[in-house]
């Protein structure tokens, strides 16, 4: 009996001690899953936004070599009297519906692909707008003085394309994802980096006066 007693107890132990790292690596992707990146801490309703972009500005453009903003060519269009496009005759226009959470992307006035977004979650309303891009977008990169907020590489300012002062078109971690196609955020409009990564490299291809932005 007493043999039987230590055999059952070894294989007990041995269980527990066998079993525990399947239990552990779960709890350590989700703990990882969670980490912000610098655009979801973004608080666009902040009176003090533009000081707060002007400092991420020096950030990126220091550690990247990069300018944060595209050029603005609406003087050109001003001198030469040309009208801006506008919606569907801008050669890409991004509608977001918050009552479908979707984003509609038209290339060349034609519908070219919809996916999921979250705008603000209650109290944290995206506004709507119906606009040109401002012109400030930033990369996929980590920052050196924010690492904390990077996550499989995704970077903590991926692929944001700026509407007006704190209010962006940007990617989310995979946290977030199951969220997607319900109101989440702080504001932002948020999607699955492919997705704004795509967007992003439409509105570098072909810049900001032919880019137009609807959130309705």
């Amino acid at each position: 009996m007493k043999l039987i007693h230590q055999i059952t107890s070894l294989a007990i132990t041995l269980f527990f001690l066998t079993a525990q790292p399947v239990h552990a690596e779960p709890m350590k992707v989700m703990q990882n899953d969670k980490i912000p990146n610098m655009i979801e801490d973004l608080n666009p309703f902040d009176p003090n936004i533009e000081e707060v972009l002007r400092h991420y500005d020096e950030i990126y453009e220091e550690e990247t070599g990069q300018p944060s903003h595209l050029p603005d060519e609406s003087f050109i269009n001003d001198i030469i009297g040309f009208a801006s496009c506008y919606r569907s005759e801008c050669a890409v226009w991004a509608q977001v519906v918050k009552s479908s959470q979707r984003l509609y992307l038209y290339v060349h006035g034609r519908l070219a692909d919809s996916w999921p977004v979250s705008t603000g979650k209650a109290g944290y309303t995206t506004p709507n707008f119906d606009r040109h891009p401002n012109g400030r977008i930033y990369d996929r990169y980590t920052s050196t003085k924010y690492p904390e907020g990077d996550y499989n590489g995704l970077g903590n300012m991926p692929y944001a394309v700026f509407i007006a002062g704190g209010f962006a078109l940007h990617g989310t971690p995979r946290g977030n994802w199951p969220n997607l196609g319900r109101p989440a955020s702080h504001g932002c409009i948020r999607m699955h980096p492919d997705n704004a990564y795509r967007f992003n490299r439409l509105v570098r291809s072909n810049g900001i006066q032919n880019v137009w932005i609807t959130v309705q």
